[in-house]
C-alpha cells in the first residue's frame, strides 16, 4: 500500500495511442541519446521525432540508428539514414545529435505489423527537407450513385 495524496481531477488522464497512419509527416527531433545494443555488441542512437503539424502534432515516433554494429550493412544504412536527417535540416557537420534537435523535416512513416503478436507499430522510413514537402491529398469521398443510374433486374438472369 503507498499514500498517494493524489487528486484525478487536477490532472488529464493518459490516452491510448494507436500508430499514426502511413503518410509524410512534418516533424522536430526532441530527444536523442547513443544506447547499447541489447546483445552489448554495438551501439545505437535513438532519435524521437514528435509530428508538429496537423491532425497527428505532438503524436511521437522513434528511429533507431545502428551506428555501430557488427554487421557492416546495419551500419551502412544508419549512416545514410543520418546523412538523409542531416541534410533535411541542414547541418552537414553535427558535433552532437542535439545540434539536430527541433529543426523541421518531413518524416515517411510506415505501419509495421509484428509477425509474432500481429500488433501494428510505426516506423520511420524515409528523410527529407521540409522545403520540398507537398502535403499528400486527400482522397474525395467516392462519388454517390443515383438510383436512376443503377438497373436491378427484376428477375437474375440464371433463373
Amino acid at each position: 500500500m503507498a499514500i498517494l495524496n493524489f487528486n484525478a481531477n487536477e490532472v488529464e488522464p493518459s490516452k491510448a495511442f494507436d500508430p499514426i497512419p502511413a503518410g509524410k509527416y512534418i516533424a522536430v527531433i526532441t530527444d536523442s541519446e547513443m544506447k547499447d545494443t541489447r546483445a552489448g555488441t554495438g551501439r545505437y542512437l535513438q532519435l524521437e521525432f514528435e509530428v508538429t503539424d496537423g491532425e497527428f502534432a505532438g503524436r511521437k515516433v522513434w528511429a533507431r540508428l545502428n551506428i555501430e554494429n557488427r554487421n557492416p550493412e546495419a551500419v551502412r544504412m544508419a549512416r545514410a539514414d543520418l546523412s538523409a536527417i542531416c541534410r533535411a535540416v541542414n547541418v552537414l557537420t553535427p558535433n552532437d545529435s542535439a545540434d539536430l534537435h527541433n529543426l523541421p523535416l518531413v518524416i515517411k512513416v510506415h505501419c509495421r505489423k509484428d509477425k509474432n503478436t500481429g500488433e501494428i507499430s510505426n516506423e520511420i522510413r524515409g528523410y527529407e527537407s521540409k522545403a520540398a514537402f507537398k502535403p499528400e491529398p486527400r482522397q474525395a469521398p467516392a462519388a454517390q450513385v443515383s438510383s436512376q443510374t443503377v438497373r436491378v433486374p427484376a428477375k437474375p438472369p440464371w433463373m
